[in-house]
C-alpha cells in the first residue's frame, strides 16, 4: 500500500466520521425545543463534524501531492470563533429572558452579565437595584 492510497482511506474515512458527526448536529438542531440546548447540537458537533471534513480535504490534497495551508487555516479560524459566537448567541438569549436564568453562583450574587455591581443595576429582575454593602 503506498502514501497516496493510505491518505485516500484516511480522506474516507474522515468523511464518514465527520457527515456522523454533522448528521448528529442536524438532528439535534431539529429536536430539542429550548433555544439554549439547539444551540449545543450544532455549535460542539458541528465543530468537530466540519473540523473532520477539512481533515479528509487536507488528506485528499496531500495524496494528489497538492496539500496547501488552506484547510488548516479555515480549522484555525472555525475552532477561535464557534465557542465566541455560541457565548454571545447564548447571552442573547439569557437577557431576551428565551430561557431559565441560570442559578446564582455560591460565592457571589453576580452571574456574567446579569448584574453590574459597578452600575447597581440588576439585570436578572427588571426594575430591581442591587444592594449596596
Amino acid at each position: 500500500m503506498t502514501l497516496a492510497v493510505a491518505f485516500t482511506y484516511a480522506a474516507g474515512a474522515s468523511l464518514l466520521i465527520g457527515s456522523f458527526f454533522i448528521l448528529v448536529g442536524v438532528i439535534g438542531l431539529l429536536k430539542f425545543n429550548d433555544p439554549m440546548t439547539r444551540l449545543h447540537a450544532p455549535t460542539k458537533v458541528g465543530t468537530i463534524g466540519v473540523g473532520m471534513l477539512l481533515l479528509a480535504s487536507i488528506f485528499a490534497s496531500v495524496a494528489e501531492g497538492s496539500g496547501t495551508m488552506h484547510e488548516l487555516l479555515i480549522m484555525a479560524f472555525l475552532f477561535v470563533t464557534a465557542p465566541v459566537s455560541a457565548n454571545f448567541i447564548a447571552k442573547v438569549n439569557i437577557h431576551l429572558r428565551n430561557c431559565d436564568i441560570p442559578p446564582a453562583p455560591p460565592q457571589d450574587d453576580t452571574w456574567s452579565t446579569l448584574a453590574d455591581q459597578r452600575l447597581g443595576i440588576d439585570n436578572a429582575t427588571p426594575g430591581a437595584k442591587v444592594s449596596e454593602s
